[in-house]
């Protein structure tokens, strides 16, 4: 039974590794790492794996230098200046919330009852500060996930308080949309009604109507695995990318519910060279190619779409989307998984081995 059970299990990797590692025609042959005739992705001047950053999808320099600083002193006060000049109408304060946040979750996480102090002196000190309300509110959300099983007691009381906690960093920055986009992913945890959910989107959209981050959160709750389905998501993604104005990366939303309902084992030969995949590819590079070179969510599309180029062996344009993003890649798809710098460098491999296979070299990659 041993055997059987190996025997299974081979197949199906074979079945998912299999295409990147021979192909018929113009294809790659993987070498053995050392060898003359191993793609070396340091020729491209990419950042090796331990030194990428986990934290943003892209560089915000600002950002970086206040999480320093606040967490070298344990004082809040750089980071309530940094989201008090951070304007509320833009994809930029929903980050920089979600990175403080994340920072001082993650503290806790590796000091238990220590860690993250600096937060709870934010909310202590100054109980009416927008921005530290809007942290705490994400911070809770971030705990729920993180320390406890959904749907658990425990689950259910943390996303209470977070909910609570959003009621009051409204209150604190009325028009500000990024109190109710916290709120979205308490919807989820929490099983909103699709009528409740939709009231709550509809405060969202009076605020913030082609907010990119926050269809990317709706979205999650209209998926299959969630509180939706398959044609749910695709109608919501499909409809925010026909009204997006034009420059806005809504246009790339399909490309995300595609990835939100990939199956766990891909066994069909060519489904991501299929109608329904090359269509959002498509609309996502569109949007890319139209949008603001300084657009913030613009490294969380090109991100996405490296996992699809390199799935569709379209290595040329993998790479193109690489040279944008490489250095962070704290966003989908290799946020999903444990340890996001490794899952994004064998990306990485696979996209200059596959681009070298085909002819390509360093010099002749556009930057």
């Amino acid at each position: 039974m041993e055997i059987l059970w190996f025997l299974i299990a081979l197949c199906m990797l074979a079945a998912v590794v299999g295409p990147f590692v021979l192909r018929r025609r113009g294809g790659i042959r993987l070498a053995a790492p050392g060898s003359p005739d191993a793609a070396d992705p340091d020729a491209y001047g990419f950042v090796r794996q331990e030194e990428l950053d986990i934290r943003l999808p892209g560089p915000d320099q600002d950002l970086l230098d206040v999480l320093d600083v606040v967490q070298r002193s344990q004082d809040w006060r750089a980071a309530s200046q940094l989201l008090a000049g951070t304007p509320k109408e833009g994809e930029v304060r929903w980050q920089r919330v979600q990175a403080f946040a994340g920072a001082a979750s993650l503290e806790l996480a590796q000091q238990p009852g220590v860690g993250g102090a600096w937060l709870r002196a934010w909310r202590a000190e100054a109980p009416k500060d927008a921005g530290g309300a809007a942290v705490h509110a994400e911070f809770l959300v971030q705990q729920a996930w993180r320390s406890s099983s959904a749907g658990t007691d425990d689950f259910r009381i943390i996303l209470e308080e977070a909910r609570t906690v959003c009621g009051e960093a409204a209150l604190l920055a009325p028009g500000d949309p990024v109190p109710y986009l916290t709120e979205l992913a308490v919807s989820r945890g929490l099983g909103y009604s699709h009528e409740e959910f939709d009231q709550l989107w509809a405060k969202v959209m009076d605020r913030a109507p082609a907010h990119m981050g926050a269809h990317i959160a709706a979205l999650h709750f209209w998926c299959e695995k969630w509180h939706g389905s398959r044609e749910e998501a695709d109608r919501f993604a499909t409809a925010a990318a026909a009204r997006a104005p034009q420059g806005s990366l809504l246009a790339a939303l399909p490309l995300f519910a595609v990835y939100e309902h990939l199956p766990e084992v891909n066994l069909v030969q060519g489904f991501y060279r299929g109608a329904v995949v090359t269509k959002a590819v498509e609309g996502a590079l569109f949007a890319v190619h139209a949008a603001r070179p300084d657009d913030p969510m613009l490294a969380h599309v090109r991100h996405l779409l490296v996992l699809f180029l390199v799935r569709m062996e379209r290595w040329s344009e993998a790479m193109a989307q690489l040279v944008h993003i490489d250095g962070h890649v704290g966003a989908l798809p290799w946020t999903q998984g444990p340890d996001p710098a490794a899952e994004y460098t064998v990306y990485r491999a696979l996209a200059v081995a596959g681009y070298e296979a085909n002819g390509g070299t360093p010099a002749t990659l556009p930057h």
